[in-house]
Parts: structure tokens; sequence; C-alpha cells
């Protein structure tokens, strides 16, 4: 069963759910009406496992499909918005 990234508005997150007990998070606020990505975390025992990856490829989707202006203040999401400029259009 492929991964999929959720929002969960109530916690200000983006959720990648790695199994019943673990979840890949993007945490952000809303200024205005940009989102601001500030934090990610991946469990320590799933580093190294593509989980970040999927995630942050997640979340742009959502972005894109929505067409939200975002500003990706976690450097790990600053980085993937470098080495992907087809979303470019979003970046603030």
């Amino acid at each position: 069963m492929p991964h999929s990234v959720l929002d969960n508005p109530e916690n200000c997150r983006f959720e990648l759910s790695i199994d019943a007990d673990a979840i890949a998070a993007a945490y952000y606020r809303m200024e205005a009406d940009v989102l601001v990505l500030i934090h990610t975390e991946v469990p320590f025992e799933f580093s190294r496992a593509g989980f970040a990856t999927k995630r942050a490829n997640g979340v742009f989707a959502i972005l894109r499909e929505r067409q939200q202006k975002v500003a990706p203040r976690c450097v790990f999401m600053a980085n993937y918005a470098v080495h992907h400029p087809e979303y470019s259009d979003l970046i603030c």
C-alpha cells in the first residue's frame, strides 16, 4: 500500500504514516495567505529510509493542487524546493 501525506490542520502539520505508531511530520503555520513550513520530523529509527522525501513529495503535491503559496523555512523543505524548480511558482 502506498504511503500518502495528509494535512492535519488541527495540529498544523502534514503527516505521512510510517506504521501504526509512527509518522513523518511537516509542521507549518499560516501567515496571511502563505503556508510557512517551519519544522520537519522523521522518527530516528526510520531515518535514511526515504520517508522525508516521500513526505516532501506529498506536501508539495498538496500545495500544488491548492495553488498554495509556501515559504519553506525548514532547511529540509527549503532544500527540497531548490531541487524541484517545478514548484518555484509557489515559493514566497
